[in-house]
């Protein structure tokens, strides 16, 4: 009778232990499964690869070249304006430290070389007058419908954060500006879609926006494509993150803050210890 009762208990035993082996055969079949499947969606949809450049910014230590981020408006202003906005900024920014480093005349001269609408005056209208520094950056459309009629349906992004909310900032910026080529043999482009080398999928609505000579640069710097694409990205970059002077500035007074403090303190608690009896 206890002999039968210990085979009972037994052979529960070992029924439950099959049990538990399966569920962890079947939850590590599943988790095998679910890691293909990410991995292959992950693949499919990850970005070409592009080289890293060599920005004056870049570093514990990097600034920007306000030379550059000059020049770099002057191409947003004559190149991409027409379609991009940049939002978050005011032609006042374009004259604090750590920027472009325009004069405040010049920056006046900026903000009013372009129409702000403004109202309703005293007849309830709306009316349109010359900017001021303290207006933000025009928009090229008074809403995204207004915006995708104009560019086939495709809705060109405001620029503003641009260059921190793509992968690479800066680095991508100019590869994608730099990576309009001829399409594969291969490749099935989209009717109305320009091929492009790092943007994803390579189809691409907006069409090659830089070339060379383009533009004219104030300060006799050749106009090649890539010199274009090169100052708009860091101008971008800037627009991105104007405070970035001030930053590193003030992590690095942290820093020293931080080291000279510790040496107080270690000299501080030596000091203690030397005067403790033993």
């Amino acid at each position: 009778m206890v002999k039968a009762t210990t085979s009972r208990v037994g052979g529960g035993r070992m029924d439950a232990s099959v049990r538990g082996g399966l569920r962890l055969l079947a939850g590590g079949l599943v988790a095998a499964m679910m890691l293909a499947v990410t991995h292959g969606a992950s693949a499919e949809g990850s970005e070409p690869e592009f080289e890293a450049q060599k920005w004056s910014f870049n570093g514990v230590f990097g600034t920007y070249d306000k030379g550059q981020l000059q020049r770099g408006f002057k191409v947003y202003s004559e190149v991409c304006a027409g379609c991009h906005g940049l939002k978050l900024l005011s032609y006042r920014n374009l004259g604090e430290e750590g920027g472009p480093g325009f004069s405040e005349a010049e920056v006046k001269a900026i903000a009013a070389s372009v129409e702000v609408k403004d109202g309703p005056n005293d007849e309830g209208e709306m009316f349109e007058r010359p900017g001021l520094a303290s207006d933000a950056f025009v928009s090229p459309f008074d809403n995204d419908n207004a915006a995708r009629a104009s560019n086939n349906g495709a809705l060109p992004p405001d620029l503003s954060v641009i260059a921190k909310g793509r992968k690479g900032g800066p680095d991508y910026l100019y590869a994608l500006l730099t990576g309009y080529k001829d399409p594969p043999e291969d490749f099935k482009l989209q009717e109305g879609m320009n091929y492009n080398t790092v943007f994803r999928g390579h189809q691409i609505a907006m069409p090659p926006p830089v070339s060379d000579d383009a533009i004219e640069y104030d300060d006799g710097t050749p106009a090649s494509a890539e010199n274009l694409a090169r100052d708009v990205s860091a101008f971008l970059m800037w627009a991105a993150e104007p405070k970035l002077e001030a930053r590193k500035r003030i992590g690095f007074q942290v820093i020293i803050f931080l080291l000279i403090l510790s040496g107080l303190m270690f000299l501080t608690v030596r000091k203690i210890w030397e005067g403790e009896p033993h």
